[in-house]
């Protein structure tokens, strides 16, 4: 399997490049600043590129079986770049010939209740809000696109943190998924083992889905 995976460098995008190269796969990983990337790794192939600019990037994503898009903007502060990098990737991805997308979304869409969302409740820390809504306009980027791409939203449990890996989750659809005790969670290591799953069962297609325990 060879993918390509922008944000390698953030904390998801870190657990879902180990994960892959546990699987052993061949990685694109495309970032900005080379310099921040620690791992090495002979299936590792870094690439300097901007995702806002595809002309950095797509010849080196050419042939990818998939691309991971693990991208939000706490370093920048631009919101609009989580919904314009969807747009950008839905757009220029096919031109490469990729037809497989995974995007690494947000919880705040989810609903809790018929018409009520994550992000609703009074308690939702008001400092995670704008990248929540910035996420949830990114959805509606892919829900609108017409592009020749199976793309596939992978929101997470409420609160995702590391831990540790037991490759054990539930996929939902639209709706939060809370444990027995009502707790909604999930660890960055089995977040990425339910991300990298798709790809290779090639499910989920053109939808949003959940991954809990």
């Amino acid at each position: 399997m060879k993918i390509a995976l922008f944000g390698a460098t953030g904390h998801l995008g870190q657990g879902i490049l180990d994960e892959a190269l546990a699987r052993g796969y061949d990685v694109i990983a495309v970032v900005r600043d080379p310099a921040r990337l620690e791992r090495r790794h002979d299936k590792l192939h870094v690439v300097t590129g901007d995702v806002a600019k595809p002309d950095t990037w797509l010849d080196a994503v050419r042939g990818s079986d998939a691309v991971v898009a693990s991208l939000s903007a706490r370093r920048d502060g631009d919101l609009a770049s989580v919904p314009g990098n969807a747009r950008v990737l839905l757009d220029a991805l096919p031109k490469a010939g990729v037809k497989r997308l995974l995007w690494v979304g947000g919880a705040g869409s989810l609903q809790t209740a018929p018409g009520v969302r994550v992000l609703d409740d009074p308690n939702f820390p008001a400092a995670w809000k704008p990248e929540a809504e910035a996420q949830g306009k990114a959805l509606e980027v892919f829900r609108a696109s017409q592009a020749d791409i199976d793309w596939t939203y992978i929101s997470p449990a409420a609160l995702i943190e590391p831990g540790e890996r037991n490759g054990k989750y539930r996929v939902g659809g639209e709706q939060l998924l809370v444990d027995a005790a009502g707790h909604s969670r999930i660890t960055i290591p089995d977040y990425a083992v339910a991300l990298l799953d798709r790809i290779e069962k090639h499910d989920a297609l053109r939808q949003r889905i959940t991954v809990a325990y």
